[in-house]
Parts: structure tokens; sequence; C-alpha cells
């Protein structure tokens, strides 16, 4: 059985983590605090006291963090990931982040002859501990088909998109939209609730319309509950808004709504929101009309 380390259990990871082991592989886990992992440990996993400890005797490395410098810091920095990893062992760089940060890794990994794949991950807290993430993946093809096993146990879908950075790219592309649908439902429903609309009834032909979208049913609901509960943070959407509008600069692409949405987002982490939902942006939206969503 594929010997794995996984590193990192923060919203996402204890999820992932927990799905490897109920799919029976053997598991080291390694966090920098290692209470977070006492119930994983419980459940089967060896807790290792660092990341060079937690990959020596693996045969693939993954982990999913919060950002860039987190994964800088675990791979070049304090962490020294890359000093722990040896040949023939394959890494899987689970987090969103900039692709030049994926081609970085890659091109390290490669020249300790460690195979490495570049795999973010659509969805949230509830879909990493249900096995219903979204994986997309650059690198080798034949090597996404080797560990493809693993990945469909933390997935509902996984998609190939090409080579090194692929699946960053992919990953950027796809909350560039997140954003927009969120931005958008902000609107209508603040609008909606402005003009006298029921929200409940606003959400019900939402739910049924050509445009519809899982995003307006979750949420909207968590909206007219009021319920900011932490899924995917606010702080993080910021980060990742970053990202794009870095990304489409790099390549001379203009992005003025997702820019426009960005702002917004920017509002209401200077607000204190930063660590509830990413939908607490929308309360920036409700302030500015004088309204709240609700039942």
């Amino acid at each position: 059985m594929t010997n794995i380390a996984y590193l990192g259990l923060g919203i996402m990871g204890r999820g992932i983590a927990g799905n490897l082991l109920k799919a029976g592989y053997p598991l080291t886990i390694w966090n920098r605090t290692s209470e977070r992992g006492q119930d994983l440990v419980l459940q089967g996993a060896t807790q290792a006291l660092t990341p060079a400890a937690a990959v020596a005797d693996a045969d693939v490395v993954m982990y999913c963090l919060s950002d860039d410098a987190a994964v800088e810091d675990l791979v070049f920095g304090s962490g020294d990931l890359l000093s722990g990893v040896k040949t023939g062992q394959i890494v899987i760089d689970l987090t969103t982040v900039h692709p030049d940060t994926t081609r970085k890794e890659a091109a390290a990994y490669a020249a300790k002859g460690v195979r490495f794949l570049d795999a973010p991950v659509f969805g949230s807290k509830n879909e990493a501990a249900a096995g219903g993430l979204w994986i997309v993946v650059g690198g080798e093809k034949a090597l996404y088909g080797e560990v493809k096993p693993i990945l469909e146990v933390l997935s509902e879908t996984t998609h190939y998109m090409g080579g090194v950075a692929m699946g960053s790219s992919m990953k950027l592309v796809g909350n560039l939209v997140v954003a927009a649908q969120l931005e958008a439902l902000g609107e209508a429903m603040v609008l909606a609730t402005k003009a006298g609309l029921d929200p409940e009834d606003v959400l019900g032909v939402l739910h049924v319309t050509d445009f519809k979208s899982p995003i307006f049913d979750g949420v909207g609901q968590m909206l007219i509950n009021r319920d900011f509960s932490t899924h995917f943070s606010l702080k993080l959407m910021l980060k990742d808004a970053n990202l794009i509008a870095r990304f489409a600069q790099d390549l001379n692409v203009p992005v003025p709504a997702s820019a426009a949405t960005r702002e917004v987002i920017k509002a209401a982490v200077n607000k204190g929101w930063g660590a509830e939902n990413a939908s607490a942006f929308i309360k920036n939206l409700e302030e500015q009309a004088g309204v709240v969503v609700q039942k």
C-alpha cells in the first residue's frame, strides 16, 4: 500500500487526511501545532515532529496550505521540506497558489529527482470532509494517471489540465468565476430586499432558472440565516482575488468585473470580517444599500 505523508492540518487538511485514512492508506501527518492531529492519530495516523521526519518513508507527499507564503516556508524556508524529500518520491501540492510558485516548486523538486504535480482543489470544508472536492491537475500526464486513485479518494471528479502550473492556472480561472457569482448573488439579494421581495422567494426562483448555481442555493440560504461561519474565509478569498489580479496582469488580460469585486472584498476585510466566511463581503453591499437580507 502506498505510504502517504500529509502536511498541514487546517480547515481543508483535516478532512483530506481523514479521507486518506478511511481509504486505508498508511498515513504520517505533520502540523506546526501537533494538537490538531490528535484525533487523526486516534484513527490510525502516525504523527511526526518535523516535515523531514514525516516524509522519510513516504511514497507520496501531499499538502494543502493557506497561501504562497506558507508553501514557500514549508518547501524552502523553516519547514525545509526540500531537504527532506528524496529521489523517487512524489509530491502533490493541493494549494491555491500563483503559477510562478508552482513552477518554482516543480523545478526544485525535479533537481532532486522528485516527481511533482500541482493539484489545487475546488470546494471548502464540507467537500474536503466528505471526499467531494473537484481537483484540477498540472504536470506529467503519466504521473497523474499513477496517483489518480489517491486523488479520487478525495474528490467527486479530477481533471488533467496539462503541464506544470496548468492546475494552478485553472484554479485561478475557476476562483474568478466563484467571486463573480458571490458578487452577483450579493447584489441581487440586496436589490431584491430593498425592492420588498421576500428573499426566500427570490432563492426559489434562482434555484430553478437556467442561471441557477449551487453557490446561489447554499450561500443564499446562509445569507438569509445570517450564517457567516467559516467554510472558506474571506481573507483567503482576498488572497485569491489578489492572485487573480496578478495573474491577469502577467498575461495582459482585462478583468474589469473581477477588479471591482476585489475592491468590495478588500473593503470587507478592512471592516474586520476577514475570518468570517467569504460571503461576509455581501455585508458591505448591505451597508451601502441600508438593508439587511434576512427572513
